[in-house]
């Protein structure tokens, strides 16, 4: 009894655009942006989270302003470790002999065991010892509340910054997954690339950013109209003449800009159906699939799938928040933990 009142449960979302930490009995108590700035003078760490994030694009030549995780994988592990030190600095109190901290950390389907260790070993290197890696679909499948450990088959994809993570979860394991790296930060590029073709406007990754976020769809709320479409101005370079410059776009320029993204994300759903057994199949015609992660708020994106594969999608109602909910939760049962994050994978 006297161990559990002094053991800290946390789950951890270590995403490519945002690291979440979830706490038993008390649910998200970080969320910040995966960015951290440090002096390049005398390395000295700036900046953490959203106030590195604010230095993105606008930092002088001697600050350098990192994302350590790219595409779903640790790409700077000395970063990394850094940021996850700050961000439980601001968390977890200062240990004491008597105080036990157990970590389930979320990562990317696709990613191999190097870099499953790599993330293992930056939360180890935190003084936590009791540390487990869980993909990152079957963490948020247990997030959004999918009965993981039924003989019936249930469906998500996780639609982060980096990764877009498909899986089929039955009896407590993925029977099916594919993961891509097409999601959040390739639909910005996406923006990016499209602004510039089409209005010779160079914009920054976060003014691409902004408009995903306000004005982006897959498919419009209201059809076609002029009326219906949801409008902005996009600020940035004109490339011809090189002075700032202002163009207003929709929503419709947004769908045009986005459709090799989504294509590429509903191939990994069709193509993740297709490798399916016939029986989890039928499970998942009766039941639909959920998504989860940031790209699932993009509007429009659930009705999309539906069109293209014909089967019911959810929106999670905590789509942003699912694999760090589901990591922490799942220390409620240390023993289906252990069994979680060790078992075989088929692809």
């Amino acid at each position: 009894m006297c161990f559990a009142l002094f053991t800290k449960d946390l789950g951890i979302d270590l995403g490519t655009a945002n690291t979440l930490i979830y706490s038993k009995g008390k649910g998200i108590i970080l969320n910040e942006p995966s960015v951290i700035a440090v002096d390049e003078y005398n390395r000295k760490i700036l900046a953490t989270g959203l106030e590195a994030k604010e230095m993105i694009g606008r930092a002088p030549a001697h600050i350098r302003v990192v994302r350590p995780i790219q595409d779903g994988v640790i790409s700077d592990f000395e970063m990394t470790q850094t940021m996850l030190k700050d961000f439980l600095r601001k968390v977890v109190p200062e240990r004491s002999f008597i105080t036990k901290t157990r970590v389930v950390v979320g990562v990317p389907s696709g990613v191999t065991e190097v870099e499953k260790r790599a993330v293992e070993e930056v939360t180890r290197q935190m003084g936590i010892q009791d540390v487990y890696i869980l993909d990152e679909p079957f963490a948020a499948a247990l997030g959004v509340g999918l009965p993981v450990d039924e003989a019936n088959g249930c469906m998500i994809a996780d639609i982060g910054g980096g990764t877009s993570d498909i899986a089929i979860i039955a009896l407590g394991g993925i029977v099916n997954s594919t993961s891509i790296r097409f999601a959040g930060d390739k639909m910005d590029e996406a923006i990016v690339g499209y602004m510039r073709r089409t209005h010779n406007l160079l914009i920054g990754d976060k003014m691409a950013e902004s408009i995903k976020m306000e004005i982006g769809c897959a498919l419009p709320e209201g059809g076609e109209e002029p009326g219906s479409l949801l409008s902005m101005d996009a600020k940035g370079r004109d490339v011809l003449t090189g002075l700032p410059k202002t163009v207003r776009i929709t929503s419709l320029d947004v769908m045009q800009a986005l459709e090799e993204p989504i294509a590429l994300i509903i191939d990994g759903i069709k193509s993740t159906l297709e490798n399916a057994p016939p029986e989890l199949s039928a499970d998942i015609v009766n039941n639909g699939m959920v998504l989860s992660g940031g790209g699932a708020l993009l509007r429009g994106l659930d009705r999309h799938i539906e069109n293209e594969t014909g089967m019911q999608v959810h929106i999670a109602e905590n789509a942003l928040e699912a694999v760090a909910e589901g990591a922490g939760k799942s220390l409620q049962d240390l023993e289906k933990v252990k069994r979680y994050s060790r078992r075989p994978k088929r692809y």
